[in-house]
């Protein structure tokens, strides 16, 4: 007869990642009983009391094995996880090392792979997806990927992802392509700086893509209107983007066309217009005219002689002079006069009057200067008084600001405005500090030296001149002490920042520099995007990106730097994330016989999310309670085998990241197997006189547990009893069997409550009641909830 014996420890489903010891064991109430294991049916060995498989795991597949004990069949699925790897002297090659080739070379990358099969290999550049075209092709087999690239060119530079993924786990490989070709054509208009007799000068702009090479040179070439020949004229350095040349002939026109050179090679010409060698130049304009004297009919002028004279000698100039308001100059003098002062006269009493110059040469007369300030033909008014209360307002290390008052009475009835002059200590000579009459009674004089000694004076200005000076002293301050730049990086400022899409992106950086130092802020070695804002003042930097998009993730650097050209620099990675999309529709399918295959279609969050993964559930009708049957699933398939013959199914797939949980893709119609019409049960022998019946006890309690709000919480403990107890689960003493928001599974006595998406209002005391026909017993925790900052 066979053994009275019970098995008092059931078989556990185990998953093991491929090389890692895997065990499978159970246990049985009674000594000398013989157990068998078998492995998808077939024997595997004879164990006694505790039965065990140890193996290190080779196998790509499920596993079952099975010991028969008084009729009773335990069974567990033993998996083994092999993910994704590549050869690691490889992967170093790929992602230390650009990949580099030349315009027009093909390019292929090829990266061998091994782990469980399937594995899904997925090529992406700029976030999207690399599908095949014309020129680029993506090959994928079970054991490699490969890109090729026919005829390369320089849009083809960037970073490269390589994604590899199986149901055991995701390997991502990022790798840089670079293509260097020759430069483009440098970037016009070709503009003509200066055409004369003798010499024409051009200028331009460097090329917008230097092919991956920097510029090396120019190439300056010229051709005659009306002749076919390019001749060149010379190479510029690329520091240089200006060209001089005198092998041209007065008023002959020219094209003119400049290449830039690389080390790959010479680029496109860039051609200008029509340029052409001018003949004698005429001269340009003199500085405005400057009022020496005024009478109630004449009016005294100086001039000095313009920068550029032109091609010849100035022989004289040109005077004109208008009413202020109007807009016609009329001539002073129609012969060129050969002094640089005039005396005009016949003018009208009270009005005010503007004045101008243009020189004349042989080629002709110049541009004429600006207007000359106006001034009143009426005789000289008494000078003004001398400025009230003139005091130091604020200094620093390098200027001084003055403040005063108007001169009193009617003194300063006719104030104009103020001049302001300084001497140093070591200087007996006095200098203007403003070219303008200064209208406000403020000015700062800027430029000063340290510690050193100077000495101000301020006039009233009218009609008639400065007046009388006020004069103070005024010692300027020592400079503040040199303080190297240094970013003050403690617990408050985070290496790694996880921000949900939406929320703002603000990040403080507090630093020490004197003098202030030039702060630049970087995003993944290039300039910040313009919805980045940058704020700098009293010793602290500010990032701030409102409604952070996914396109902000990436490495953010600042960078401190004096005038010495010391420099000091903090990066940090931002993360932008988000509860991920929802999965697409499911389907339902029976591969193998009593089982059902559910796949559905990928959430479009797997394109920019690394961490994403599937949890599956099912219940047994339209209003009963949701149990995970799946979870941590890489792939989009999964094989629900513990279906019972007759009952409707439902299932829903939700994906999940370190967010959260996305919204439920659910199926509409119930999945039923049939039940067979005949069935056929073999009962176990009973053995009178033994009672079988064991109340309730926890072999494996509950324990305490402390999670992160947002994130699942999986509470287990294991059962044993005959009949198996039925299980109930309370939260500070509340019933939680009809509260769809805990999922509660019961599989060979191990019992798990699953709470996805933990808030503070989830922590409190846990406890699992188990009863039957012989009693009862309880096992308490706690649990507590932590933020996540």
């Amino acid at each position: 007869s066979a053994p009275r014996c019970r098995v008092n420890k059931q078989l556990l489903d185990v998953r093991v990642l491929k090389g890692e010891p895997a065990e499978l064991s159970c246990a049985v109430s009674k000594d000398g009983v013989t157990g068998t294991w078998f492995k998808d049916g077939l024997k595997v060995g004879v164990l006694w009391l505790l039965f065990s498989l140890v193996n290190s795991a080779l196998l790509s597949g499920s596993t079952s094995c099975q010991v028969p004990c008084q009729g009773v069949l335990p069974s567990a699925s033993l998996t083994v996880a092999y993910p994704p790897q590549v050869d690691k002297v490889l992967l170093k090659n790929l992602t230390s090392v650009p990949t580099v080739a030349k315009a027009g070379q093909n390019v292929k990358i090829k990266i061998p792979f091994e782990g469980r099969l399937p594995i899904r290999a997925m090529w992406l550049k700029d976030r999207m997806e690399l599908g095949n075209d014309t020129r680029i092709r993506v090959d994928k087999a079970d054991s490699f990927t490969m890109l090729s690239i026919s005829s390369s060119e320089r849009k083809d530079c960037g970073d490269y992802k390589v994604r590899l993924k199986n149901d055991s786990g995701v390997l991502e490989i990022n790798l840089k392509l670079v293509v260097i070709d020759k430069p483009q054509p440098p970037v016009g208009p070709i503009k003509t700086v200066e055409s004369s007799a003798n010499d024409i000068t051009i200028q331009w702009k460097p090329p917008k893509d230097d092919g991956g090479k920097p510029v090396q040179s120019y190439i300056v070439e010229r051709q005659q209107i009306g002749k076919n020949d390019w001749v060149t004229l010379g190479e510029a350095p690329r520091s240089c983007t200006t060209f001089t040349t005198n092998k041209v002939e007065q008023d002959t026109s020219y094209y003119f066309r400049v290449r830039a050179v690389n080390a790959e090679g010479t680029s496109d010409p860039l051609e200008s217009d029509e340029v052409k060698a001018v003949g004698k130049a005429s001269p340009g304009a003199p500085d405005p005219p400057e009022i020496v004297s005024a009478s109630k009919d004449t009016i005294t002028i100086s001039w000095k002689a313009p920068r550029k004279t032109g091609s010849s000698r100035i022989v004289g100039y040109i005077v004109q002079k208008r009413k202020k308001g109007t807009m016609t100059w009329l001539p002073v003098n129609n012969v060129p006069i050969a002094d640089k002062k005039l005396k005009i006269t016949n003018l009208k009493k009270g009005l005010q009057y503007e004045f101008r110059v243009a020189a004349v040469n042989a080629a002709g007369t110049g541009d004429a200067s600006e207007p000359s300030q106006p001034v009143f033909a009426r005789d000289p008014t008494k000078s003004p008084g001398q400025v009230q209360d003139l005091k130091v307002s604020s200094s620093d290390h390098t200027s001084v600001t003055l403040t005063w008052k108007r001169p009193e009475g009617k003194d300063g009835s006719d104030v104009k405005g103020y001049e302001v002059e300084m001497r140093s200590s070591k200087n007996l000579n006095w200098t203007k500090c403003n070219a303008l009459p200064i209208e406000v009674t403020t000015y700062t004089v800027k430029g000063l030296q340290a510690k050193e000694t100077y000495f101000l004076r301020v006039r009233a200005l009218n009609d008639s001149g400065p007046g009388e000076a006020a004069e103070l002293e005024a010692c300027i301050e020592a400079p503040p002490p040199v303080v190297s730049p240094r970013l003050l990086i403690d617990d408050t400022v985070k290496s790694f920042l996880i921000i949900k899409a939406g929320n703002t992106i603000r990040v403080n950086i507090p630093f020490e520099a004197s003098p202030d130092p030039v702060v630049t802020w970087l995003k993944d070695g290039l300039p910040l995007p313009n919805r980045a804002t940058i704020n700098t003042k009293d010793g602290t930097t500010q990032l701030l990106i409102g409604a952070a998009e996914f396109s902000d993730s990436g490495t953010y650097t600042v960078e401190l730097q004096n005038g010495s050209g010391k420099k000091e620099k903090f990066s940090f990675q931002v993360q932008v994330t988000d509860i991920p999309q929802s999965p697409g529709p499911i389907r339902l399918e029976e591969n193998v016989p009593n089982t059902v295959t559910v796949t559905w279609e990928p959430s479009a969050s797997e394109k920019w999310e690394n961490n994403l993964y599937y949890t599956v559930l099912k219940r047994e009708s339209q209003k009963g309670l949701w149990q995970v049957v799946g979870d941590l699933i890489y792939t989009n398939k999964f094989t629900f085998t513990k279906l019972i013959p007759g009952r409707d199914y439902y299932f829903r797939v939700v994906a999940k990241n370190n967010s959260g949980a996305s919204g439920p893709s659910e199926t509409v119609k119930p999945w039923r197997i049939r039940k067979p019409k005949a069935e056929f049960q073999v009962k176990p022998q009973k053995y009178r006189g033994v009672n079988q019946n064991q109340p309730p006890r926890f072999l494996v309690p509950l324990k305490p547990h402390v999670v992160t709000t947002g994130s699942e919480c999986h509470m287990s403990c294991a059962v044993g009893g005959y009949p198996p107890p039925k299980i109930t689960w309370y939260k500070d003493s509340r019933d939680l069997s009809n509260d769809p928001t805990y999922f509660c599974t019961n599989d060979f006595g191990v019992c798990s409550l699953v709470i996805l998406g933990v808030t503070k209002q989830d922590e409190g005391e846990y406890m699992v009641e188990a009863t039957n026909e012989s009693g009862r017993a309880f096992s308490k925790a706690f649990l507590t909830i932590k933020g996540n900052n």
